[in-house]
């Protein structure tokens, strides 16, 4: 008896260790406003330095707006398996997005998004994790050009800022995972960049 309990421990423990190694480790996602940066990949660290503080802060300023009083539009996002049906290319809107279960491993989803024209996109999240963007047709990964942490003294409603160059008409797929529940559930607003946001 005491050897069959030995080894449900065992199996228990492998099965927990290989879930952990799979799902990343639960540092991946601070909770706190501090000591977010050193969980970022090395890559990332680089895109922190590439951003211009000062053209992406009246950016950030702009989306809070929208952050804060809307538009805005509720949204699930496709299973990261599944035909992505959800739309998210409406301007100056604040989208509530809300990831579905991968059913192991937290959380995650899948949104379109269609630029009207060829441009710089900032897309702002309610939360420090980011976001990958894919192109629709070819599956390939779209480079980011920086990534901005938005200064709480810039909106206390926005985190983070991705930025990336994309083609008028082409469409996109925007990935987002979440392994704290916490983080299955934030706002999501895009803007261009280049756009004057002092005349709205």
């Amino acid at each position: 008896m005491k050897t069959w309990q030995l080894f449900e421990k065992s199996l228990l423990a492998a099965g927990a260790l290989t879930l952990a190694t799979a799902c990343g480790a639960p540092g991946e996602e601070p909770s706190a406003d501090t000591g977010w940066e050193a969980t970022l990949t090395s890559e990332e660290q680089g895109l922190l330095a590439a951003c211009d503080p000062v053209e992406l802060g009246e950016v950030a300023e702009h989306a809070c707006v929208h952050a804060e009083l809307g538009p805005f539009a509720p949204v699930t996002a496709a299973a990261l398996n599944a035909p992505v049906l959800v739309d998210v290319s409406l301007p100056h809107t604040a989208y509530n997005v809300t990831l579905p279960s991968t059913g192991f491993c937290g959380w995650g989803g899948r949104v379109g998004f269609i630029p009207d024209e060829s441009s710089e996109f900032a897309f702002l999240l309610s939360r420090h994790r980011g976001v990958r963007i894919f192109d629709a047709a070819t599956g390939a990964e779209v480079a980011r050009e920086c990534r901005y942490n938005v200064p709480s003294s810039v909106c206390g409603d926005l985190k983070t800022a991705i930025v990336a160059d994309l083609e008028g008409g082409a469409e996109y797929y925007l990935q987002f995972l979440a392994i704290a529940e916490r983080n299955s559930e934030f706002t999501l607003v895009i803007e261009e960049t280049a756009h004057d946001h002092s005349e709205e």
